[in-house]
């Protein structure tokens, strides 16, 4: 045995193993359809070149013309399992640590996102129904922008009782430490929170009644470039994010996403909060130098 074997057994030990299905997430799964695209194609659908848009009626043959036209790449997306995604990519270890629920439809792009979950070795169970096809984000890709079309369908057709409600598919949630259900609501104006500041706000949610008055409340907003805030009982604290070179900055829009998805990936090993913030960080500055919300094989965070 070679000298340092030993040592690095030991360490590989202190690291808890985690079991299968300890994360769980549900939300609206969208097949990410990304290609380069021409002006013309962008006019002939009516997009502007950097932009985010639901689909509309006129939408409608898109996203069989992108895949027709150009030289597609096929992602599994939307914002939860986005997150859900890069929190099994920074846990690499067990497969399956992830579940996700969410609706698709029973048709070809319905088969591509069960692959792609499952090549991030996410543990996907979907509802699959015939009235409405797989929810779609077409991205639009114009030299450095990116025209996002997102067709929901299917993802908006999810069924409790048809699906979570069954025995085998509530067992995994049973399973699961932490769970990640997405509401991106305006909070603070729904609240009644007069107020538009960030460390504000973030002190009045987590002063809002709970349930579970064993466990305090922690509130995480994170702000694009700005600093993170977090709310405990006793203080509002601030962390700056990792600076990146502009010129190395693909791609911000799964930046919110892989932040929560770094963030859950420490939460699942009951990690300080601090520590989960600075996983969220560097997952964040991995996915904005890339296109979509994609990343390298292996994370590379100490």
């Amino acid at each position: 045995m070679a000298a340092g074997e030993p040592q690095a057994k030991k360490l590989k030990l202190e690291q808890k193993q985690l079991s299968e299905n300890v994360l769980f997430g549900m939300g609206n799964p969208l097949l990410d359809i990304c290609a380069v695209v021409d002006k013309d194609f962008l006019d002939k659908y009516g997009l502007k070149p950097n932009d985010q848009i639901l689909a509309e009626e006129k939408h409608k043959e898109l996203f069989e013309e992108l895949v027709k036209k150009f030289k597609v790449e096929y992602h599994a997306g939307g914002s939860t399992q986005n997150s859900v995604k890069v929190a099994q990519w920074m846990i690499q270890s067990p497969y399956k640590a992830a579940t996700f629920f969410g609706c698709i439809g029973k048709d070809k792009f319905g088969e591509i996102l069960k692959k792609k979950a499952e090549e991030a070795h996410v543990d996907a169970h979907y509802y699959e129904q015939s009235e409405e096809p797989t929810g779609t984000c077409a991205a639009c890709i114009t030299s450095d922008n990116r025209s996002l079309v997102a067709n929901l369908a299917a993802a908006n057709c999810y069924k409790k009782e048809k699906h979570l409600d069954l025995e085998k598919n509530w067992k995994l949630v049973e399973k699961a430490k932490v769970y990640y259900i997405a509401e991106a609501a305006t909070f603070a104006r729904e609240q009644g929170f007069e107020t538009e500041d960030i460390k504000e706000i973030a002190r009045k949610t987590q002063a809002l009644p709970k349930v579970n008055t064993k466990r305090q409340r922690i509130v995480v907003f994170t702000q694009g470039k700005d600093d993170t805030v977090m709310a405990t009982e006793n203080e509002v604290t601030t962390f700056p994010v990792l600076v990146s070179d502009q010129s190395e900055i693909v791609d911000t829009n799964g930046a919110g996403d892989a932040f929560v998805g770094g963030f859950l990936s420490q939460l699942v090993y009951d990690r300080p909060v601090t520590e989960c913030i600075r996983a969220g960080h560097y997952a964040a500055s991995v996915i904005i130098k890339r296109s979509g919300c994609t990343f390298p094989e292996k994370p590379d965070f100490h």
